[in-house]
């Protein structure tokens, strides 16, 4: 029985055998011919020798040393202290409670003036700051500037070490630079970076941001309102985490030192930026605002509110007109126009052009200061 077996394995195999062959030979008689090279041109590859080539110039493997970051650090951490807040918030069924959230500022004088962000404090019922040495002082708001994202605080205590201000107009791509601040509420530590790039606009909710420095350092919740400095230990920008926190690894943000200053004296002067003011909110039309809402322009501003007295109500602007050019700039979105106020003078008289139903029109509009907050 076995031989028998045997004997009808073998002769299957026999069978298989030219069945096999028969089957690479189908396939190789119905694959396609081989691909004709096109023809080279008649090159001398003689002619493009040089035997005695070299590398016009040798790389230099000396290497600079990294800067010395513990003397920095140790120089700038006193004047960086952590921020917390409390805030009361609603939750979904509209129960109340009181929430808690850090942020790092840095003290800039002696007499207990700290910069922060905006975003840190905003909505604060109150505010505590907690010194390097420990010392724990409840801070009161001196001014909130949230187009900048920027506030200052004061809290009432001695023997203050404070932080030198920097010129962020001498940064270069490249330059060393330290983030300190309260990452995650931690507390204060600090990391370092390079600067990646200068002068870069960042939009959060609306709002943009011109002129911040991106940074390779790390920055965290928490760090926001903290200090970007220097290799001399100066400010030369203040961190945001709000603004980073955009999911992509080695781009932090910092609100360069040179566009805040004017921001923090306005602030610490009368509690307010001064800037020159038209007087109305604002929201951006999209294609498909226009086309859900059945405006008559797909690109612009709504006027949602009309403040009165202001430069606008003088002008007779009125809400739900549609600003598509201010002066002699298209305006395409809020934020178009926000730049385009600001780029004016105080008391400059400016020509709009709106849409008011079917009908464009101009006026012109004599920007006043910006009116007090406190009325």
């Amino acid at each position: 029985m076995q031989r028998k077996f045997i004997h009808i394995l073998i002769t299957l195999a026999l069978i298989a055998l030219p069945l096999s062959s028969a089957g690479c030979s189908i396939s190789l008689n119905q694959s396609p011919p081989p691909a004709q090279l096109p023809p080279t041109q008649d090159i001398n590859p003689a002619e493009h020798l040089a035997s005695n080539w070299v590398f016009p110039s040798e790389g230099n493997t000396q290497t600079n040393p990294l800067p010395n970051f513990p003397p920095v650090i140790a120089r700038v951490m006193p004047s960086v202290v952590s921020v917390t807040t409390e805030m009361v918030v609603s939750n979904f069924f509209g129960q109340q409670y009181t929430q808690a959230a850090a942020g790092s500022g840095m003290i800039i004088d002696d007499e207990g003036y700290i910069v922060t962000n905006n975003h840190v404090v905003q909505s604060a019922e109150s505010i505590q700051v907690k010194l390097h040495d420990g010392r724990t002082f409840s801070a009161e708001i001196v001014g909130t500037d949230a187009l900048t994202d920027l506030a200052v605080l004061k809290v009432t205590a001695t023997d203050l070490p404070h932080i030198p201000w920097g010129d962020s107009s001498r940064l270069a791509l490249g330059n060393w630079v330290i983030a300190i601040g309260n990452a995650l509420g931690e507390g204060i530590s600090a990391c370092e970076g390079i600067v990646s790039r200068l002068d870069v606009p960042v939009t959060v909710e609306g709002n943009t941001l011109r002129g911040l420095i991106q940074t390779t350092a790390a920055i965290n919740p928490g760090n926001s309102g903290g200090p970007l400095v220097n290799m001399a230990g100066e400010v030369i920008g203040i961190t945001s985490a709000k603004i980073a926190s955009v999911g992509v690894e080695g781009m932090g943000y910092a609100i360069s030192s040179n566009s805040s200053k004017p921001i923090i004296e306005d602030l610490i002067r009368q509690g307010y930026v001064t800037r020159p003011w038209l007087g109305v909110e604002l929201y951006t039309v999209t294609p498909f605002m226009a086309a859900t809402n059945d405006l008559p322009v797909d690109e612009g501003v709504l006027i949602t509110r009309v403040f009165t007295p202001s430069p606008a109500a003088q002008a007779g602007l009125q809400e739900g007109d549609i600003i598509t050019r201010f002066g002699d700039e298209n305006i395409a979105n809020r934020d178009d126009l926000v730049l385009a106020i600001h780029n004016c003078q105080i008391g400059q008289e400016v020509e709009i052009t709106f849409v008011r139903g079917e009908e464009t029109r101009t006026t012109i509009a004599r920007l006043q200061e910006t009116p007090s907050p406190w009325g």
